[in-house]
């Protein structure tokens, strides 16, 4: 190929970048070099400058091809130098003369930054209590009875009083005024004790000042909140009462009138009733004049106050319904908190030069201490300085705040992401690409919602990438973030990005959370590499441009965000592949400083949600307000899985428009109040047909949706050859066994459909020319049936000339096993090489030793094995739970091969363990749909009449030879009356369910009394998997309620956390227990366990080997392996790499069974 290298470099950088070219290309002037060159060649080329390229740095590559024709490749440095087509400028100024970026079309923007200067000023004020000065001299050590949020919080309202906005903030404005002694006037005052809130004497303080004062109101939110959200506190008779806790109740005026019910307890739980009253007195008398009555103080609150007087004519601004308002008036009082108070001392003892402008002399009362060069603590900030510097900070945050995201880098000029597809299963992507460009200027004013509906293996994840990159400015680039459910699929599909498009790790940042988990990812991942086994085939060309504009170090809002590396991975790079819980403390977190950075990264780059139908259905309520947060930050969010139920889309759908509007009261053209917020939708799949619509409500939305469902349905459908074929296979057990015969009997039939299913898709071995094999997964419910159908299994001889591999998979292997296993089933279940299979070094040793058989390669796995797992078997075998699961099952049979099958492939008993075991009691749940009677509150209203499938499901037979298509159809097809149905029909329950999930009876007004506490009848609580709520009533996002009763990831179950750690010797593996008590004491925490474990009496029957074993040997060279790999001491390899969740033993500590080939199971009376 013919490049062209242009240098618009300057100082250094130009004598740098001459260097290089020199040694490739020839000069054709003082700037530009010409030469034919190899790809290779100029992939180093690109390598060496990029390598050595600084501020200065601004090199253009162009191809030139054809006659007269050229085409911009890559640009290193400053594209700004160059236009979108490469092309020099004549001339350049650096004046803005068009000052569009001026035009920030924010309305409320002087409303947060003076609420949050305002709030600053006050949040600390209760640090000057007597209470809180001992605690920073050592000589106060307990837990705090009341926090110094909630005495600032009290100690504002004292000055308030019974005044109108209007009155105190006149007040305040008059520097000169002595309104001192109001704010501690023991009239004024109210001293919060045990006892407080409802139903004593102290009222919640918001009760009467939402009418009265709604700005004092949110200035007082604003100050109890600035370290963590109002969560309701427990019931006074449940034991070891702790803040935050789950509570069994659901009052109805946490969701009408949420913030009268804030009381003190809300704030801190008060954890011994029979606390002496004399025991809270410290926390509210002062320890001496507060920082009110001092001059620079006064100053600085009456320019506020002033400020806050304009906005209050001609007409007050609307307070406390501006929900994102004052969300982001609390985000800029958080950073700006968060960084003054991270600011020390220099190295000779001295304030830091930031510091400076607002440090007070002769102070007696401090905010925070640092230690001194010796190790003692030492007070650093004086609570006036605090106050004035967080102030300060918190006005220069939010004054920033418009447009930031103009500062951080962005993913421009991608060759990769705009180039059309070659291949043409990819040609749908370019469809996409062209109808999202199409919405891109509706998109800009009225954010987007979309959804990829693409089947497995048809190039979805490339294709969410280019969608967003088509709506994005082409001028300023793309910021995205692919939030996933699994750590696994998020590593995987961050590796599948920096591959393909050539990402580098200043344009793409993984975050997958869990160290050890990522480090055992890289390790199989080298491993691949060394043997050949892992394909380097680039899908897309290399070339794109990190987009910078301005200085980051000068920015107000992002030099004190980019301080902290946490932040900074979050926040810097354009594109972000992260799990999911990453991105969730933006709408989650209770606690303030883990929202900042997942806040600001929502505000500045779109949102890609992968398989969010594969969350649990106690997870969508958390996954709905994450929606709704991003349509307020102004996030484009893409919905990308082939299997989307109707009423999720539409929930979702609901909850984004409802974001949408609180961002539209505050960003772009303003709406009327009873104007429908419209939102540009696009849908796409890999039938090249995209549909976009621009819908005004759920309904609109569910008929467009419904529009596209149905063509796709018909295209799918239109496959004469299926790839997956589903037959039932009814289970029949005697009435009288007990549950060890049950599961014994179980493994039995497991064995036979796994035999009949081999005999139809088995292959034969190419290098032997004798044996056939087939390679397929058997899919069980839950973990301890399974440990028992293994051992069945393995305990019974398969008939004469077959072999049976077992591979036992599900989460209770330690860490480095686990990940052993999962390494050789993707390798050997990678099948897009089909001939890559028989040599794999297990399935090759396992045929050599018996070359005349058949033989049967099982993984025995639990459901982990349905989602995040890129397998292509010949053959399934399910336990069912739900359809969504057999639909994930399926989708691992001829996944890569993608051949037709004319028989059989997938067999699904009729039942489950569950229903066999406890017939009267529900059997589709955990996992599955079904409700049991101690959640279900609808009188059973989610449970199945039968638990058979043949009843549930009457178009399917067990005696249809011939079986049935598997697809997507009764996942994405909406079922009509389904909660009528739902008692009746195994697939209508799955679609009531999230119907009702996605639909919430709003309460009707309703009484208050005194206290703030709500009364009336017929208030029936939202269930714990209702999403609704947030969108129904967005003021309850100002609580931390909802994340408290419906919290992301809930799990009751009560985990011990095991580990193999070495002996003294470091010669063998021994098994410890965790106790995080003496982790906290600052001791030991880990305890050997030996006593507590027993080992399972596996004797394999003959015919019967492992397919995946490793023993504690194997795992001890594993773990120096990976000690050497990660320079970590052999013990906290182990600590690191051995641990695992297991159930906790029993109160007497029965403990756990054992073995290398089955994992952990529970030892039970």
């Amino acid at each position: 190929m013919n490049v062209l290298f242009v240098s618009q470099c300057s100082k250094r950088a130009l004598t740098e970048t001459r260097r290089i070219l020199d040694q490739f290309a020839e000069r054709c002037g003082e700037r530009t070099w010409q030469t034919p060159i190899t790809q290779a060649g100029l992939e180093t080329v690109h390598k060496l400058l990029r390598q050595s390229a600084r501020k200065n740095t601004a090199v253009a590559c162009r191809w030139i091809h054809g006659q007269g024709h050229s085409e911009l490749l890559w640009v290193v440095g400053d594209a700004r130098q160059f236009n979108a087509e490469g092309a020099v400028p004549t001339n350049a100024t650096a004046r803005d003369i068009l000052r569009a970026d001026d035009e920030n079309g924010w309305h409320s923007a002087e409303a947060i930054r003076r609420m949050a200067q305002l709030a600053a000023l006050l949040h600390d004020l209760g640090k000057a209590s007597q209470a809180f000065q001992q605690r920073l001299k050592g000589e106060r050590n307990e837990r705090n009875l009341i926090r110094h949020e909630w005495v600032s919080l009290r100690l504002f309202l004292a000055f308030v009083g019974e005044d109108g906005d209007r009155q105190w903030l006149e007040r305040l404005s008059d520097e000169t005024a002595a309104n001192e002694a109001c704010w501690t006037d023991p009239a004024r005052y109210p001293c919060d004790k045990p006892g407080s809130g409802p139903g004593s004497a102290t009222p919640p303080p918001f009760a009467s000042l939402l009418q009265q004062a709604p700005l004092a109101a949110a200035i007082g939110w604003l100050v109890v909140t600035h370290h963590r959200l109002p969560a309701a506190p427990p019931a006074s008779s449940a034991p070891n009462r702790r803040w935050g806790d789950k509570r069994d109740d659901f009052e109805k005026n946490w969701l009408t009138d949420p913030l009268a019910a804030i009381a003190c307890e809300w704030n801190e739980v008060i954890s011994s009733p029979q606390t002496p009253p004399k025991d809270f007195d410290p926390y509210w008398r002062m320890a001496g004049l507060l920082p009110v009555a001092d001059p620079a103080w006064r100053k600085q609150a009456a320019r506020v106050a002033r400020h806050l007087l304009k906005l209050q004519q001609p007409q007050p601004f609307d307070w406390l319904n501006n929900i994102w308002a004052l969300h982001l008036a609390r985000l800029c009082l958080m950073l700006a908190d968060h960084h003054y108070s991270s600011l020390g001392m220099d190295g000779e003892g001295r304030p830091v030069a930031a510091r400076q402008p607002f440090v007070q002399s002769q102070q007696k009362l401090f905010a925070n201490t640092v230690f001194d060069r010796t190790g003692r603590r030492q007070a650093c900030q004086s609570l006036l300085e605090h106050l004035l510097g967080v102030s300060d900070s918190a006005a220069q945050i939010s004054h920033a705040l418009p447009g930031f995201e103009r500062h951080l880098p962005r993913l421009a000029r991608h060759r990769g992401l705009r180039q059309r597809s070659s291949e043409e299963k990819f040609r749908w992507q370019d469809k996409a690409f062209d109808a999202a460009e199409a919405l891109r200027e509706a998109a800009r004013e009225q954010g987007a919602f979309i959804i990829n509906m693409a089947s497995t293996g048809c190039g979805k994840t490339l294709a969410n990438a280019r969608v967003l990159y088509a709506l994005a400015d082409p001028q300023r680039g793309l910021r995205a973030s692919f939030a996933l459910g699994l750590r696994t699929l998020t590593m995987q599909t961050g590796r599948s990005y920096q591959r393909d498009l050539h990402l580098r790790e200043d344009e793409l940042a993984v975050l997958a959370g869990g160290a050890a988990n990522r480090a055992l990812f890289e390790f199989h991942q080298q491993q691949a590499q060394a043997s050949g086994s892992e394909s380097a085939q680039d899908l897309l060309e290399e070339g794109s441009h990190v987009l910078y504009e301005g200085e980051v170090s000068k920015h107000p809002l992002l030099a004190r965000a980019l301080a902290d590396g946490n932040m900074r991975k979050l926040l810097s790079a354009p594109l972000l592949v992260c799990t999911i819980d990453h991105l969730m403390p933006a709408s989650e977190s209770m606690r303030a400083g883990r929202q900042i950075a997942p806040l600001l990264r929502l505000m500045s780059a779109d949102l890609v949600l992968d398989e969010l139908d594969d969350y649990d259905m106690n997870d969508l309520p958390a996954l709905a307000r994450l929606v709704f947060f991003a349509g307020m930050a102004g996030a484009r969010v893409l919905l990308s899985s082939a299997t989307l139920p109707p009423a999720l889309v539409q929930g979702m759908f609901s909850a984004y428009q409802a974001g949408r509007r609180q961002h539209r009261l505050n960003r772009g053209q303003a709406l009327p109040a009873e104007t429908p917020v419209e939102v540009p939708c696009l849908w796409v799949d890999e039938f090249g047909k995209p549909q976009a619509a621009h819908c005004h409500d759920a309904g609109a939305l569910a008929a467009a949706h419904a529009r596209f469902v149905e063509r796709r349905i018909e295209k799918l459908q239109q496959e004469l050859q299926p790839l997956r074929i589903a037959r039932l296979h009814k289970l029949e057990m005697p009435q009288t066994a007990n549950k060890q015969q049950i599961r014994r009997q179980f493994a039995q039939q497991v064995w036979q459909a796994a035999s009949e299913l081999h005999q139809a898709h088995a292959q034969t071995d190419p290098v032997s020319k004798k044996a056939r094999a087939s390679f397929g997964i058997v899919r069980m419910a839950n973990i301890e049936p399974l440990i028992e159908v293994a051992q069945a299994l393995i305990a019974t001889p398969p008939k004469e000339g077959m072999r049976l591999h077992l591979c036992v998979y599900h989460a209770r292997f330690p860490l480095a096993q686990r990940s052993a296993i999962e390494a050789t089933l993707d390798a050997a279940f990678d099948r897009r090489n089909a001939a890559a299979i028989w040599q794999q070094p297990s399935v090759r040793q396992a045929i050599d030793a018996a070359p005349d058989c058949e033989h049967v390669f099982m993984a025995l796995a639990s459901p982990v094995c349905e989602v995040g797992r890129d397998w292509d078997a010949d053959w399934a075998v399910a336990e069912p739970s739900s359809m969504r699961s057999i639909i994930q099952l399926a989708g691992r049979v001829q996944r890569h091969r993608r051949q037709p099958s004319a028989q059989p492939n997938l067999l699904v008993f009729d039942t489950n363990l569950k229903a066999l075991e406890r017939p009267r009691e529900a059997a589709f749940v955990r996992p599955g749909f079904e409700k049991d009677q101690k959640n279900d509150l609808n009188g059973g209203r989610f449970r199945l009449a039968s638990h058979r499938l043949v009843t549930l499901r009457p178009d399917s037979r067990p005696d249809q030879a011939a079986g049935e298509r598997v697809d997507a159809v009764p996942r994405i097809r909406a079922f009509v009356d389904a909660i009528q149905h739902a008692k009746e029909n195994w697939v209508a329950l799955e679609h009531a369910r999230l119907e009702n999930a996605m639909h919430f009876e709003a309460p009707q007004a309703i009484k208050r009394t005194a206290t703030g506490r709500s009364s009336g009848p017929g208030w029936q609580p939202p269930e714990r998997d209702c999403a609704s709520l947030v969108w129904q009533f967005p003021q309850t996002t100002l609580l931390g309620v909802l994340p408290q009763q419906q919290p992301f990831r809930e799990d009751n179950r009560p985990d011990r956390l095991l580990a193999f750690l070495p002996d003294e010797d470091e010669t063998q593996l021994v098994l410890h227990r965790y106790e995080p008590d003496l982790q906290r004491l600052g001791r030991e925490p880990y305890i050997a366990a030996r006593e507590m474990v027993r080992s399972f009496a596996v004797k394999p029957a003959s015919g019967v080997s492992p397919w995946s074993r490793m023993d504690l040997p194997q795992l001890l060279e594993r773990v120096r392996e990976l000690t050497e790999a990660e320079k970590l001491p052999l013990r906290q390899a182990a600590a690191k790499f051995t641990a695992v969740q297991v159930p906790r033993e029993g109160q007497e500590g029965q403990g756990w069974y054992w073995d290398s080939w089955l994992g952990f199971s529970l030892v039970r009376k």
